[in-house]
């Protein structure tokens, strides 16, 4: 939590992707299969990998689907119009025995600290999905 204090101090220009946007893009059972049908060798085993750690996250979250965290970031990069937030304080939690190392977001500015980070909340499930399948058809 300490190093993570410092980055969000340090007066980079951040943006954040919380867990609450990542399980707003769950994978469904029907587009893993589009991944299979590909037809390659790439499709064949991100299809594999993608039932287990979907099958997995079910059974955790108990939701349809699982969400995709790391691939959020990488669609962001590639194509930010996916995605909205707003910019927001965002403080790391360094004193607490109980919540040491949570992440406090001043959505509201109720604080009146500077807005330190953008912070996204909405994603275009539907065009993220796009855009990894997309890119699995060209390996």
């Amino acid at each position: 939590p300490h190093a993570a204090h410092v980055v969000f101090t340090c007066g980079a220009k951040l943006t954040m992707h919380p867990l609450d946007v990542t399980h707003k893009a769950l994978m469904s059972k029907a587009w893993i299969d589009s991944v299979g049908k590909l037809g390659t060798r790439v499709g064949a085993a991100a299809a594999a990998m993608l039932t287990f750690y979907e099958r997995f996250d079910m059974e955790k979250y108990g939701q349809d689907g699982g969400p995709l965290h790391d691939p959020c970031v990488i669609a962001w990069l590639l194509r930010p119009e996916l995605f909205g937030g707003k910019d927001c304080n965002v403080c790391v939690e360094t004193g607490s025995e109980l919540t040491m190392g949570q992440t406090v977001v001043d959505w509201w500015g109720v604080t009146g600290r500077p807005k330190n980070c953008t912070v996204i909340d909405r994603i275009d499930s539907d065009g993220f999905y796009a855009l990894i399948l997309e890119r699995l058809a060209r390996l």
